[in-house]
């Protein structure tokens, strides 16, 4: 066994060290060591990354009333409605986003792109805190509107999938499922720090104030918050596997002695990859994995109709039809999101213990089984059955968004890997996930039943549960066309000594 990065004691693992270049089915094959001071830096940068973009992506959803009397003011009820589609031309945007950052981070790197979505996200919604009044340039002010909501969502159509795909390979295989989980940890972070920014401002600010400058603040923030997002990522390093993919980091010394010892070396050439057109890589990324494409819309599915009821709709839904004061409705959200927070990393951790699979099988199961009785106790009146039953609903959508980000990159192969996620995240959660709130309440209207969302919820279990049926258990396991990775030269040591000993 080759120990590459000196692997003597007192000595540092180098990032990228290979071990244990043995035979497997005719071939050498490499164990990647990450470094653990690196890993760190990797995920502490990714997920404040992600918790800033989307801070900027959910202010908007908190300040709705107070915007739809500055962009489209003397329009009466009618303003709401349009502040609402202004929200949603976001989520067209986000598919287009995905085709775009998507297939160029599997082109430039994983870094790169992240680095893009995480500055145009900041100047898009620093664009909309600096648009005039409808009352100072008419009909500009919400069409400039829609322009940075474009822009908002045209980011985040590369963000959430490139940070998945840019995460989960520099995980070691062991750990992907715990060191995954905290890119949900930011995510949610930067939810509940929009809100309590936005409830902040419009708790702190007199009304007049508000709609003069003061919601301007929570769309300001985002200029120096990108900044912070973007000197963070342009530290980060490109993730083995894409280097590995493309040949772009240095061959060491050993590699090329290994190659000189008979076997087949496994080191990726030097020289830079033929580049594919547009259409290879489109049949690449689209056409030959649709059945993990399918796959794994299906799973998104599920993960955005809990996940957007519980942060979009229930807010409302605890106001409107159930009764409650809108900002003890607000915080009763929040409260269930920070109690995920605490223990998300917990779920991913468990998954790599006992695999995704039937985690992913247990929050189905709770969403076909538990959503009707959450929305009885939300119903049942008081601020504790509100809350109850309002986490009821979040601890099913625990069991996804600790585990979705481990589970859904190891559905594809390296070299389409950020493409292919994107495109099939960014369509099922503009199609299903940003619907579902005027779905649902579209449903309550329509029949009059408060109860009728849950089997919406319901819908979507089923359709995670059948997703489930053909997604490959990927716990402890390397990610498609990458080699083993390990969290220490120790474990990359036993790693090798088990493969040995199984061949």
């Amino acid at each position: 066994m080759h120990d590459h990065g000196n692997a003597r004691s007192g000595e540092h693992t180098r990032d990228h060290a290979r071990h244990g270049n043995r035979r497997h089915g005719g071939g050498a094959e490499r164990i990647t060591v990450i470094r653990p001071s690196r890993l760190k830096r990797t995920i502490s940068g990714t997920a404040v990354g992600n918790m800033m973009e989307w801070y900027d992506f959910g202010i908007f959803a908190f300040l709705v009333p107070t915007i739809s009397q500055v962009f489209f003011a003397g329009q009466g009820s009618g303003s709401v409605v349009a502040t609402f589609t202004m929200f949603a031309a976001a989520f067209v945007a986000r598919p287009i986003g995905g085709m775009i950052f998507g297939p160029l981070g599997d082109r430039l790197g994983r870094r790169r792109v992240l680095a893009i979505t995480m500055i145009t996200m900041a100047c898009g919604t620093l664009g909309i805190g600096l648009i005039p009044s409808y009352e100072a340039i008419g009909f500009w002010s919400p069409l400039l509107l829609l322009l940075g909501r474009l822009v908002q969502g045209f980011s985040t159509g590369g963000e959430y999938a490139g940070a998945m795909t840019y995460l989960g390979e520099h995980s070691p295989d062991t750990r992907r499922g715990f060191l995954t989980s905290w890119l949900e940890f930011g995510t949610l972070s930067g939810y509940v720090l929009g809100a309590a920014v936005a409830t902040t401002v419009t708790t702190v600010v007199p009304e007049q104030a508000l709609l003069s400058w003061g919601w301007r603040i929570p769309f300001l923030v985002a200029g120096p918050l990108g900044l912070i997002g973007l000197y963070v990522r342009t530290r980060l390093e490109e993730s083995p596997a894409f280097e590995q993919q493309t040949g772009r980091h240095d061959t060491s010394e050993g590699d090329r002695r290994a190659g000189d010892t008979g076997s087949e070396s496994s080191a990726p050439d030097s020289s830079e990859p033929p580049r594919r057109s547009v259409r290879e890589q489109f049949r690449d990324t689209v056409i030959k994995p649709w059945r993990p494409l399918l796959v794994c819309i299906g799973l998104v599915v599920t993960y955005n109709v809990v996940n957007y009821t519980l942060t979009q709709y229930f807010p409302t839904y605890l106001s409107e039809e159930v009764g409650l004061p809108a900002t003890p409705a607000l915080l009763i959200v929040l409260g269930v999101m920070v109690v995920l927070i605490a223990i998300i990393p917990f779920g991913g951790r468990l998954s790599d213990r006992i695999g995704r699979n039937p985690i992913l099988y247990t929050g189905c199961g709770l969403v076909v089984v538990a959503s009707v009785p959450a929305f009885l106790l939300v119903n049942a009146g008081g601020y504790l059955a509100a809350f109850a039953g309002t986490l009821l609903i979040g601890l099913t959508l625990l069991c996804f968004n600790s585990t979705l980000p481990s589970t859904l990159p190891a559905l594809f192969p390296v070299d389409v890997r950020y493409g292919t996620l994107a495109i099939a995240y960014n369509v099922a959660t503009s199609v299903f996930g940003g619907t579902t709130p005027l779905i649902a309440s579209s449903l309550v209207a329509g029949t009059g039943n408060p109860i009728v969302p849950a089997f919406l919820l319901i819908a979507a279990g089923i359709i995670g549960a059948i997703s489930v049926v053909f997604t490959r258990e990927k716990a402890r396991r390397p990610l498609p066309g990458s080699p083993p990775s390990a969290a220490n030269e120790e474990e990359a040591r036993q790693l090798a000594e088990e493969r040995r000993s199984a061949d």
